[in-house]
């Protein structure tokens, strides 16, 4: 059965139907494919930081992260959030198995631009091995992007960024599960939605601000697992589950994301 890697934002968690659990426990159940999440969590550990009274900064969407803050992302994204995660599925009758990058050496990392991000890294390898033990016991993995650095470090990864690492390892297409219904673009005054964008299409909106924010960093892990051998990225809207259906049955719907030119656009 083909897998399909999952992408849940932070932003986007609080806000989903259950019938986004619903319907991928369903499509495990009758075999259209094997669902993997990865999940991120920016704006609960945002609230916890200022409860806490932490100050944290950002470089290109990017959280710059000290130990302090480190600690604070990994109890909110593998404790809180990843449980949640996992409860939802299981109300829905559903059998899910919620892990950080940490346990098993899942996810392998390195820190970025030398550090300057402080405790940020990025996935140098992903032992499939555990998310397959998973897949093949019937459960639906729900991975935290808290990886193992080097000795008994840890670090965080921009959850784009460990979903496009994931699907890259697993060789599946790479769903980015969004609020909106892809890349949307105001043209005489009207939104259209670029429903295919190569890598040329993709930088060139990025240059010219269409593409902007935390999308940026979502454009770019697509792009990455692209070269990678990811068959394909999509950017999806979670809040309509039906999307993710008709994508997989080849319907339009969404911002595909490939390497080179379309047959058919």
């Amino acid at each position: 059965m083909t897998k399909v890697v999952f992408k849940v934002g932070g932003s986007i968690l609080k806000e989903l139907p259950k019938s986004f659990y619903e319907l991928l426990i369903d499509l495990k159940e009758k075999k259209i494919c094997e669902p993997v999440i990865v999940h991120g969590g920016g704006p609960e550990i945002n609230q916890a930081l200022e409860q806490m009274n932490i100050e944290s900064t950002f470089v290109d969407g990017l959280r710059v992260t000290t130990e302090e803050v480190l600690e604070v992302a990994q109890m909110v994204m593998s404790g809180t959030i990843n449980k949640r995660i996992v409860s939802l599925f299981q109300k829905q009758n559903g059998k899910a198995i919620g892990l950080s990058g940490v346990d098993g050496n899942l996810l392998q990392a390195k820190p970025i631009l030398n550090g300057k991000l402080g405790f940020v890294g990025e996935v140098t390898e992903v032992e499939t091995s555990w998310i397959d033990m998973i897949l093949n016991a019937g459960g639906i993995p729900v991975i935290s992007p808290i990886a193992s650095g080097e000795g008994d470090t840890r670090l965080n990864i921009n959850g784009d960024t460990a979903a496009g690492a994931v699907a890259e390892a697993l060789g599946c297409r790479l769903v980015l599960i969004s609020d909106i219904p892809g890349v949307m673009e105001t043209v005489n005054q009207k939104e259209i939605l670029h429903h295919h964008l190569t890598r040329t299409d993709a930088e060139a909106l990025i240059d010219s601000g269409v593409i902007y924010g935390g999308m940026i960093p979502k454009v770019r892990s697509a792009l990455a697992s692209l070269q990678g051998g990811v068959e394909e990225s999509v950017i999806l809207n979670g809040l309509e589950p039906d999307d993710i259906l008709k994508y997989l049955n080849g319907e339009k719907v969404g911002t595909i994301l490939k390497e080179k030119e379309f047959e058919h656009v």
